[in-house]
């Protein structure tokens, strides 16, 4: 699914009506996806009290729209149409449609200064063209959304008013939605946390842009559709020595577990056969992990059977650790999974590579390896992913709510799935090897294999809360969840 800036979405607005799609029959169409999606969401709407916000720009323009398909097609039982402008203030294509539907029925009401009954209110105060925190009229009437409409489910048109179009945090008051309907493509702020959450449930429709005027664009939110080439049925004959062979490169006193999570991860994912390499006084406790795990002494290991590695799960820090780190990222042609105590090894002197590495720090390993705080990383969890992979050459998965998945060439996903049941020790080890995995069944589709692991390893997350609880859930247990999230990706018949 494409996201775009505001910029971008007036540019491809542009390009269309030049392309020969007039902005009215543009306004129309978002109008008419507003009513589907609302019938759809509210049938039976003939039982809807429905209440339509409209500001004064194009946001207003789709509020007309919506009022007047609701009332010339009789769909809902009662509606109430708000106007915060003088209409001789209109201009362009919502002038006309507020002419229109002023031609159908009255538009007049006045926002209410107590509570009202209604059980839908849609909001088209302002759109994606904000500048700033809202203020005036506007700024009432998102006061009065919020306040005066309690029974009311909030259906936002394009974006909830107020809200920012790229920012990751408000500006300023904003209308809490409980749906936001998008047209074309998303936009930043409904896919990036902490901001998204004020959006509600998510639906982008078509209103007759073209594709080719978009499709292409950096970023993207992963889908299940962009997943399921991935999950294809195997061949009859297949063999592990299909799907690739990982080494999980890690381990030390006191932490035989990351090691030893990460490998099943691997096995999990469907990787055809998982080494993991820890010092020798573990090796004994890792063998005993699960039987189909195979091991070696990392003292002694030979990487010459590997497809692809998985380096620093309890592998701790000492210098010995972080002179091995340091040459394996630098001199090993191999892809190679980074996380844990590989990437603190690493923090402050990270050297560009032109190899596979993917990187998954948390916040915290992310401000180390940036030489920033963990604050500042989080205020721009997407550009500060994108500069990291683009100065350093490596894949970053900024792990966190909302995942960032950011490549060296600059195209990146934001990963939707996700749950606070995963705030728990192990679950970076069971992606450091859900993602080896991945990439080890699927090399020549590396990037889309690193988006599959983190879209199934959130999706577990989703799958354990669900049946487990949040607070009862284990790393471990993402892994029990793994089949049922891979089916939902598989190929539809």
């Amino acid at each position: 699914m494409t996201i775009l800036t505001a910029a971008e979405m007036r540019e491809v607005d542009r390009l269309t009506i030049e392309a020969g799609i007039p902005g009215l029959i543009l306004m129309e169409n978002a109008g008419s996806r507003v009513v589907d999606f609302l019938r759809e969401t509210f049938a039976p709407l003939s039982s809807q009290r429905v209440v339509v916000v409209c500001g004064k720009g194009n946001n207003g323009g789709d509020g007309f729209v919506i009022a007047r398909q609701l009332f010339t097609r009789q769909l809902c039982a009662s509606l109430d149409v708000i106007e915060l402008f003088d209409p001789a203030t209109l201009t362009g294509d919502a002038f006309t449609n507020r002419t229109m539907l002023d031609a159908c029925r009255p538009v007049g009401r006045s926002l209410p200064t107590q509570p009202q009954i209604a059980t839908i209110i849609v909001d088209a105060v302002l759109g994606t063209g904000l500048n700033g925190p809202a203020k005036g009229p506007a700024l009432d009437a998102i006061r009065a959304i919020n306040q005066f409409f309690p029974l009311a489910k909030k259906v936002a048109v394009d974006i909830p008013s107020g809200l920012p179009s790229d920012d990751s945090k408000p500006i300023g008051e904003f209308a809490e939605a409980d749906f936001t309907v998008t047209f074309t493509a998303a936009k930043q702020s409904q896919c990036l946390s902490p901001i998204y959450q004020h959006c509600g449930q998510l639906t982008v429709v078509p209103i007759g842009t073209p594709q080719a005027l978009y499709h292409s664009k950096p970023i993207r939110q992963t889908t299940p559709e962009d997943l399921r080439h991935l999950f294809a049925k195997r061949l009859k004959d297949s063999n592990k020595g299909m799907y690739g062979h990982v080494f999980v490169v890690g381990g030390s006193f006191g932490k035989s577990g990351a090691p030893a999570m990460a490998g099943l991860g691997s096995f999990r994912s469907g990787a055809g056969l998982v080494t993991v390499a820890v010092p020798k006084e573990i090796l004994t406790a890792v063998a005993a992990y699960r039987p189909e795990l195979m091991t070696e002494p990392l003292e002694e290991v030979d990487f010459k059977r590997a497809t692809v590695l998985a380096v620093g799960p309890g592998m701790g820090a000492s210098a010995e650790t972080v002179r091995f780190v340091k040459q394996l990222y630098v001199e090993s042609e191999l892809p190679a999974v980074v996380d844990a105590d590989a990437l603190n090894a690493l923090a402050g002197d990270l050297p560009h590579t032109d190899k596979i590495r993917i990187l998954t720090p948390h916040p915290g390993e992310m401000s180390r390896l940036m030489g920033i705080s963990t604050k500042e990383v989080q205020a721009d969890r997407l550009g500060n992913a994108q500069g990291m992979a683009k100065k350093s050459g490596a894949t970053i998965v900024l792990k966190g709510d909302r995942t960032v998945i950011a490549f060296p060439d600059g195209g990146t996903w934001v990963n939707p799935t996700g749950s606070p049941s995963m705030a728990t020790g192990g679950t970076g080890d069971v992606l450091t090897g859900m993602t080896a995995g991945m990439v080890a069944q699927h090399p020549k589709d590396w990037k889309r294999a690193v988006c599959a692991a983190v879209w199934l390893h959130g999706r577990c997350g989703e799958l354990a809360a669900r049946s487990l609880g949040e607070e009862a859930t284990l790393a471990t247990d993402l892994l029990t969840y793994l089949p049922e999230a891979m089916n939902e990706l598989r190929p539809r018949v």
